[in-house]
């Protein structure tokens, strides 16, 4: 017969430092960044935003070699209309990277277990909305960016306008990355299954987008400008473009847009509205599925 030991090996109060909210809330915020990039994670999880990564690059600095051989600056894409032109790239990062700070944990039921710790509810929300903007804020910055470095570099006439520029797009980088993040994390987290959630995200951004060219086609048919301009407040990207003309001074890339700057203000407060709602369908979504 084998003979069993047991070993008192004692409990002892943890008398250490403690971190608090702030280090739990920058832990997600990181763990959940490097996720959108498929960092720390298998080599296949790197490939997809990686590879629209690079082709977001491309026509930047295609355009910036077109700009220093011919010294056009019309060889240089505007800034603000940058996010517009690669739209179809920008959502399918989304649409791909959305379901994986979403709907994995739902899919495979392990909130609880975070929920088990002291981790508020909000701040896991807060953590994974914010990791996920910060995600495409950098998809869309970085070929603005270079843009704007690569004209300098070429000798870019009146720099300080184009530095107004730059920062205005930069800006218009930030609403277009909280926006679309809002949307796409909603969506996912009502599709637990991950191709299922890539197919949502598009379905709505092609859906929206066709629904508002259609609308907008049929008011310029009729000469109804006012209507085509309004429309396009009901898909993401012709959204964010109207703050960034009428309150940002850049020039349109869009189809119409309201005139003055209450158009602007209009646009600004249904982004906050999309935001926040999004923060608060996100909150009961994850609480609700926390307690399953």
């Amino acid at each position: 017969m084998s003979t069993s030991t047991i070993h008192d090996i004692g409990y002892r109060h943890y008398e250490g430092r403690r971190n608090g909210r702030a280090y739990v809330l920058r832990s997600l915020y990181v763990h959940n960044l490097r996720a959108a990039y498929g960092l720390g994670r298998p080599a296949r999880a790197k490939v997809m935003p990686f590879l629209l990564g690079a082709i977001m690059l491309l026509p930047a600095a295609g355009s910036v070699a077109a700009f220093a051989f011919t010294k056009q600056e019309d060889a240089l894409f505007r800034y603000a209309s940058y996010a517009n032109i690669m739209q179809v790239i920008v959502a399918i990062f989304l649409a791909t990277q959305a379901p994986v700070l979403a709907s994995r944990e739902v899919r495979f039921h392990v909130i609880p277990l975070y929920f088990s710790r002291p981790v508020g509810h909000l701040d896991f929300v807060l953590a994974k909305a914010a990791a996920m903007a910060t995600a495409l804020f950098a998809l869309m910055a970085v070929p603005v960016t270079v843009l704007y470095v690569g004209g300098l570099i070429s000798k870019m006439p009146d720099s300080g306008e184009q530095l107004l520029k730059y920062l205005g797009a930069l800006v218009g980088c930030v609403l277009f990355a909280l926006v679309l993040a809002a949307i796409g994390m909603v969506v996912a987290a009502f599709t637990p299954r991950r191709g299922f959630g890539v197919a949502a995200v598009i379905a709505v951004y092609m859906i929206s987008a066709a629904f508002v060219g259609a609308v907008q086609g049929i008011a310029e048919a009729q000469t109804n400008f006012t209507l085509q301009g309004w429309a396009g407040l009901f898909t993401p990207f012709n959204l964010v473009d109207i703050v960034q003309v009428r309150l940002l001074g850049a020039q349109s890339s869009s189809a119409g847009i309201p005139s003055g700057v209450a158009g602007g203000v209009v646009a600004l407060a249904v982004c906050a509205l999309i935001v926040v709602g999004s923060v608060a369908v996100l909150y009961r979504r994850f609480r609700k599925a926390g307690l399953s």
